[in-house]
């Protein structure tokens, strides 16, 4: 559908046979990303790896980020790290639920879990409780500020209405918020670093961002509001602990998927204390569980945007040059042409089906595919899988007393990704 926002051109694709033409056939002219106010203000006027316009910065920085964080060598290195953050989950649930009736805010276990991992990956430490809630609402908010709509985006001329409103005013304001965290982080590792505090060993991701800003042999020089930028993708839009709680909730809402899945983990690592990684391959029908939630919960629904380099013919029409592209991942995951009864949970649609989440099947793109394709899928996913392996292993689920399936809120909340309205609470018994 091709539309006239404003003074901006808008292409809004909902089928997987146009989703295939702008991500691959025509990838490299759909590769760049408009200037949007929120990437402006929020992330250093786009000096991040999300909402970098296509070029040379783009694609350095990507590969610094592929190479140091998000290869499957480093994810691999950063194993004991999972282990240890879902040994400490297991333990609050545990703790939780023995003083409060076995009721757990499963949402704030899941937030948690996924924060402290990214931040010893990212910032070699975990934050303090008072650091983290801090944190925690200025990523909300961050969502929520990506996802509103600001009239100087469609009508650059109307700026003036957005600050009459108050819009640009409360997003500077948080801005400076996010900004005065974000550069804390960099200047205790700028101190540590000067102290010689840090070993090569031990080096983390944002130390080796600060060395690289070191290395003449770069083509650029890494500044501090770039690393911040780079920072605010990888610990700020991390989208785990939603696809987590989504899991938790089709399985409640499910009991004999939620069978199914304690069955099948429960025979693999009978008798251990815990589900270890090497155990996480055998599980066929956990891992069409989670493909299914990414199906009809797509992390973004609507993908992050593109922009046309050039003049291009997609289909029957004429896409200009600058065409905002907006991909609705939301839709192509309910055609009926692809899926039959879309809005069913059905797990076994991905039993002996090759369909994957990389980016090779259009009619399933939850993390995008071609150039722009979220680089941090595999990332997200080896935190998603052992959480959830080991929330079915060791703990018994059902909702409390007075809540029924039928009366959960299935809304998503304000902002860009698709964060259920309200927190999860569940009854555990460990077994």
């Amino acid at each position: 559908m091709l539309l006239q926002l404003g003074s901006i051109s808008t292409l809004v694709v909902s089928s997987p046979s146009t989703a295939r033409e702008i991500m691959k056939t025509h990838d490299l002219v759909f590769a760049s990303r408009p200037s949007l106010k929120a990437g402006r203000i929020l992330v250093y006027n786009n000096n991040d790896l999300a909402l970098a316009p296509y070029g040379e910065y783009w694609r350095r920085t990507r590969k610094i980020c592929v190479t140091n964080l998000l290869s499957l060598k480093m994810i691999q290195s950063f194993s004991l790290v999972r282990m240890e953050e879902v040994s400490l989950m297991i333990e609050r649930i545990a703790c939780m639920a023995s003083t409060n009736n076995g009721v757990v805010c499963v949402s704030e276990i899941l937030n948690k879990l996924t924060i402290d991992v990214l931040c010893k990956s990212v910032l070699g430490s975990s934050l303090s409780e008072e650091r983290r809630k801090v944190f925690c609402e200025l990523v909300r908010l961050n969502s929520i500020f990506f996802g509103k709509f600001f009239l100087e985006d469609y009508f650059p001329w109307l700026r003036w209405l957005d600050v009459l409103f108050g819009l640009e005013g409360e997003l500077r304001r948080h801005s400076k918020k996010m900004d005065a965290l974000l550069g804390e982080f960099v200047e205790e590792h700028v101190s540590q670093l000067a102290e010689g505090e840090t070993t090569s060993s031990s080096t983390c991701f944002i130390d080796v961002l600060l060395q690289l800003q070191k290395d003449s042999t770069l083509p650029f020089v890494l500044t501090k509001e770039q690393i911040k930028g780079l920072l605010s993708d990888l610990i700020a839009a991390d989208t785990s602990p939603a696809l987590l709680d989504w899991c938790m909730v089709e399985l409640i809402r499910n009991p004999i998927v939620m069978e199914k899945v304690q069955s099948e983990v429960r025979g693999i690592a009978n008798g251990e204390e815990k589900v270890r990684e090497e155990y996480l391959g055998k599980l066929t029908y956990m891992k069409a569980v989670i493909k299914e939630v990414l199906r009809l919960h797509p992390p973004i629904p609507l993908l992050l945007p593109r922009e046309s380099l050039q003049d291009c013919k997609i289909e029957e029409y004429n896409i200009s040059k600058k065409t905002r592209v907006l991909i609705n991942t939301w839709a192509i995951g309910r055609d009926e042409v692809y899926w039959k009864k879309p809005l069913d949970f059905k797990t076994e649609r991905f039993l002996g089906d090759d369909v994957d989440y990389k980016g090779n099947d259009f009619h399933y793109i939850p993390f995008g595919a071609g150039h722009r394709i979220c680089p941090g899928i595999q990332f997200a996913i080896s935190i998603v899988e052992l959480a959830l392996a080991n929330l079915v292993y060791r703990f018994n689920w059902k909702l409390p007393s007075g809540i029924s399936c039928d009366g959960m809120d299935m809304e998503d909340s304000a902002g860009i990704t698709t964060r259920r309205n309200e927190n999860l609470y569940l009854v555990s018994l460990e077994i």
